[in-house]
């Protein structure tokens, strides 16, 4: 009877648990496998997203906290109402549809950055 063969063991390279699977991008690996260039990755998409939030958050802050000055001059009912109704949705809209679009901007420029 033949003796059995040794199992064979790799002695030289990177070992296959170690290697990067084919065809992806390297920043995608890094954050895959919670590197510490992956954690700068993923940290500078937050902080751009909360860049783009508080500066939304002051915009609106600075309408809403202008409304009582407003609404504190002597003027009719109707501009009242009118100020509010027609002057302070649209802007709230503008700012909401502002951030949308700079946060999805973020996201694709960091998806570009890592697909790169």
């Amino acid at each position: 009877m033949p003796e059995p063969q040794p199992r064979r063991e790799i002695v030289t390279g990177v070992p296959r648990a170690a290697r990067r699977p084919p065809g992806h991008p390297p920043a995608r690996s890094e954050i895959n496998e919670h590197t510490t260039i992956g954690h700068t990755y993923v940290r500078s998409l937050m902080r751009s997203q909360l860049r783009a939030a508080l500066t939304a958050l002051a915009a609106l802050a600075l309408l809403v906290g202008s409304l009582p000055l407003l609404l504190a001059l002597p003027a009719p009912e109707g501009v009242v109402w009118a100020a509010l109704g027609v002057g302070v949705y649209p802007v709230i809209w503008a700012t909401a549809r502002w951030y949308v679009r700079r946060a999805e901007r973020n996201e694709r420029d960091f998806t570009g950055l890592v697909e790169t």
